[in-house]
């Protein structure tokens, strides 16, 4: 089975492509990439941000996709507006499964997508995607709406989020407190996933490995529930891990490989 992402490239190697090629060798797949940015990031945040040119942006698509056989695709991190079109244009034709995992702010803080292309991911990437995976900043940038901070708002954002595109998981890993609350609606109805939240820093990369997750459980087969389900079971353990792992002096990254080696750093 294959995988592609698609995103920016971590320099720390917590997030990013980093982080979804790890996930899928983790998950038995073989990942395939294409750079959208390359970004000088530790664990203390995210000091630079450089966009590869749109057009090999969109050489890498048409190379990957005319040669391997990709089951499913994982977005992450799109740079800007002419990358996001590049996107959008090489998928034009793509029928097997695609997660998009809206990148627009690191967990530093840092904002990794300019205002201007946030039109441009609405418009272009959302009606393209079989999976949307936003956390509760991102929902409420896509929708122009207050953030919600309670779970007993999320579904009623994540079916309006919904109407934008084919399915949507709403993540509450933002919310204070209580178990870590993801809502996913489809086009066969709502459903809530509900995990233990784990207390630890080391959470850089969570939304790039979860989206990552996803996409290498449908590359697998897998439904799309399914798929959302052992992601979300991966995500927790990897977590619960993350704290073995000694890397940087900022938010480390999860341990992505916690079930094949048990330490690092």
């Amino acid at each position: 089975m294959i995988a592609l992402t698609i995103a920016g490239s971590d320099s720390g190697g917590g997030a990013g492509i980093q982080a979804d090629l790890k996930t899928f060798s983790a998950l038995g797949v073989y990942g395939a990439s294409v750079i959208t940015a390359i970004t000088a990031q530790n664990t203390r945040g995210v000091s630079g941000v450089h966009p590869i040119p749109p057009e090999m942006v969109r050489a890498q698509m048409d190379a990957v996709l005319s040669d391997l056989d990709v089951r499913a695709i994982k977005i992450g991190m799109v740079a800007e507006t002419r990358v996001i079109e590049a996107i959008a244009d090489g998928l034009a034709g793509v029928t097997i499964p695609v997660v998009l995992d809206p990148v627009m702010i690191a967990a530093s803080g840092d904002r990794l997508l300019g205002e201007g292309a946030e039109k441009a991911l609405r418009e272009r990437l959302l009606p393209l995607a079989t999976l949307v995976t936003p956390n509760l900043p991102e929902a409420a940038v896509l929708l122009g709406e207050a953030e919600v901070t309670e779970a007993a708002a999320m579904p009623a954002q994540a079916e309006r989020l919904a109407r934008m595109t084919s399915a949507v998981l709403l993540k509450g890993g933002h919310l204070a407190d209580g178990d870590s609350i993801d809502v996913l609606v489809t086009r066969q109805g709502m459903s809530t996933l509900s995990a233990p939240r784990i207390a630890t820093r080391n959470t850089h990369g969570t939304g790039c490995t979860l989206s990552s997750a996803i996409a290498a459980f449908l590359a697998r087969g897998e439904t799309l529930e399914t798929a959302v389900a052992e992601a979300k079971r991966y995500l927790s353990a990897a977590l619960g891990a993350a704290d073995r792992l000694q890397i940087g002096g900022g938010r480390g990254p999860v341990h992505h490989f916690h079930a094949i080696w048990p330490s690092a750093g």
